[in-house]
């Protein structure tokens, strides 16, 4: 990789419900998919402080990080992608920006296949980081 070649990193949150069920968001961009909390960091930003702000902005609220669970390299974007195992406050009311229009827990099943790969690498952590290549 050349010194002006462009790079991403994004961080992202696994957060289920009760049931297990993984809360996923549905953008208001782009194709308007339906993706886990988070996006991209900021310059001079740690992964920390951008899943912490990312969930704030999208969610409305301060997530309590967990640990890191994984981080993916994904071709089609030139990015890596950090995943966070976070948890809501207790009673939570959510509140979207205006970058998702819905929001909804979704069983594993119904994930796309990085997607639940990702998610189940997390719900599996044992304190070893995965890592995959999509």
């Amino acid at each position: 990789m050349a010194f002006d070649d462009v790079f991403r990193l994004s961080a992202h949150a696994v957060i289920t419900d009760g049931a297990g069920a993984v809360l996923q968001l549905k953008a208001t961009y782009g194709g308007l998919a339906w993706g886990l909390p988070g996006g991209a960091l900021e310059p001079g930003e740690t992964i920390h402080e951008c899943i912490v702000r990312e969930c704030r902005e999208e969610l409305g609220l301060e997530v309590e990080v967990k640990w890191l669970t994984g981080v993916y390299y994904h071709r089609t974007y030139n990015s890596q992608a950090f995943i966070f195992r976070c948890v809501l406050p207790p009673d939570t009311i959510l509140s979207l920006s205006a970058e998702h229009s819905a929001w909804r827990f979704f069983p594993l099943e119904d994930l796309s296949p990085v997607q639940r790969q990702r998610v189940e690498d997390c719900l599996r952590f044992a304190g070893v980081v995965f890592s995959a290549s999509f």
